[in-house]
């Protein structure tokens, strides 16, 4: 607590208002405030992808289906994006919370331009090889053109995506998600809007919905850089602040950023072999796991929204010498995304083939689609476990049990049940594995939370 007091004597007034903010206020006040913008920006987002299903949809049950294929696209972008982003902020977090202004303007630099470059060379790559990509995602003969031409659209706009993830990141970690929220929403609204004036308005079909995600995505980014360059942050982003010199800035960001890219890269190989294990079943298969697949991350989006309101309470607090907040956040956490979640997913069972149907009015794709809804409802109930104990242990710098936890829900768990409950239930197995994967991270997951705070009581620490 010293080295805390010290620098804290050394903070200009903005910054000591904001350290007493996020080490002062009561975390039963604290986290909701900065949930609640992060929880509506990704509302607001996911609507968006509903949006886009549902208008994609009236093009056919083959166009549904490449949404599907697509989404793997985006899982590389945001796990990139993730990588640079969640590592830069939660290391600018607590350099903040040290009193480190400098270095964490740094930090957030490095992290932006990386996520710019990495994003650029992605892009040139997918379009490069679109074709037989797409064939690797688990593309039909028949889904194969809409996905080429969605892609296509993606990927132009890819470092912008990727970019913007650390931009957003770095907003939340500051305590400053009223501003992240902004740059999000504006682009999902946005997005929203164009989707239908561009697929039928302008008579573009799918490629209409790649380019209102471009579009849309593109103008998000520059919402969000504004936010820096209008001074509306501690931290600041300059050419000059890049540090590739010293490899210890890159190392923190990348070792801190780990378990999101491993969270996200192994959920898009996951996607990529649901998909190809859906593949033998025809297009309606597909088509009702993507659509499945969007309504659970509808519900999920809360699980993370309320965990990433916890997040810079957490890496903050960590950071000042008050793990008591960091333990207290984390039940907080945990009971508040039960409570949410519980209601959305037995609303999600209930009314699970009018939902389906909404979004693709085929029979068999609502057949398919309605069975595999029971059993996303009843693994959202496991979910918040898995996401406050992996955020906090990264938030607070143990990227080690934090990639670990992180490669569980949709690698070492998710991929194995996926290749093997279908070789003996059939397209029953391809439903129901998101339910046995989080319920096995889930028990996996919470002993790491229970250790490590018999941990902090047996040490004394506050």
């Amino acid at each position: 607590m010293a080295e805390a007091d010290g620098a804290r004597r050394v903070r200009s007034a903005a910054e000591q208002a904001q350290y007493d903010k996020l080490v002062g206020t009561p975390v039963t006040k604290l986290i909701p405030k900065l949930a609640v913008p992060t929880v509506l920006s990704m509302m607001v987002t996911m609507l968006y992808n509903l949006a886009d299903s549902y208008f994609v949809g009236r093009l056919g049950t083959s166009a549904s289906a490449s949404v599907g294929i697509v989404l793997s696209i985006l899982a590389t972008f945001q796990a990139f994006g993730f990588l640079f982003g969640h590592g830069a902020g939660a290391v600018v977090s607590r350099q903040l919370g040290q009193g480190q202004k400098e270095e964490a303007g740094k930090t957030a630099s490095t992290g932006f331009f990386l996520a710019f470059f990495v994003g650029f060379v992605l892009s040139v790559l997918g379009l490069l090889t679109i074709h037989p990509l797409m064939r690797l995602l688990g593309s039909t003969e028949t889904i194969l053109p809409y996905a080429v031409e969605y892609g296509r659209c993606i990927f132009f706009s890819g470092m912008f995506f990727a970019s913007s993830c650390v931009l957003n990141n770095v907003l939340r970690y500051e305590g400053r998600a009223f501003y992240a929220m902004i740059g999000l929403v504006s682009g999902s609204v946005l997005n929203i809007f164009l989707d239908p004036l561009f697929i039928f308005g302008f008579g573009l079909g799918i490629r209409g919905a790649g380019i209102a995600t471009a579009l849309s995505q593109t103008i998000s980014f520059l919402l969000l850089l504004s936010m820096f360059l209008r001074g509306k942050t501690v931290s600041h982003l300059s050419v000059r602040n890049i540090d590739l010199k010293h490899f210890a800035t890159t190392s923190r960001i990348c070792r801190n950023g780990l378990p999101s890219l491993v969270r996200q890269m192994l959920a898009m190989f996951g996607t990529t072999i649901l998909n190809v294990s859906a593949r033998p079943y025809g297009d309606a298969a597909i088509a009702a796991m993507t659509i499945d697949g969007r309504v659970a991350m509808f519900i999920f989006a809360f699980v993370l929204g309320i965990g990433q309101g916890y997040q810079p309470v957490a890496a903050y607090n960590h950071g000042a010498g008050r793990n008591d907040r960091v333990r207290e956040g984390y039940w907080f956490t945990l009971i508040t995304s039960e409570v949410v979640v519980g209601v959305l997913a037995v609303l999600a069972m209930v009314f699970a083939a009018p939902v389906v149907g909404f979004f693709r009015d085929d029979p068999e794709v609502i057949r398919i689609g309605a069975k595999a809804m029971y059993f996303f409802g009843i693994s959202a109930f496991f979910q918040p476990v898995s996401v406050c104990t992996n955020m906090m242990f990264q938030s607070i710098g143990n990227s080690r049990i934090a990639t670990f936890l992180s490669s569980l829900r949709s690698g070492l768990y998710y991929i194995p049940i996926l290749l093997i409950l279908p070789r003996f239930l059939g397209l029953l197995g391809i439903q129901s594995a998101v339910m046995w994967s989080d319920l096995l991270t889930a028990l996996t997951s919470f002993p790491f939370a229970l250790r490590y705070f018999r941990q902090l009581k047996g040490s004394g620490q506050r």
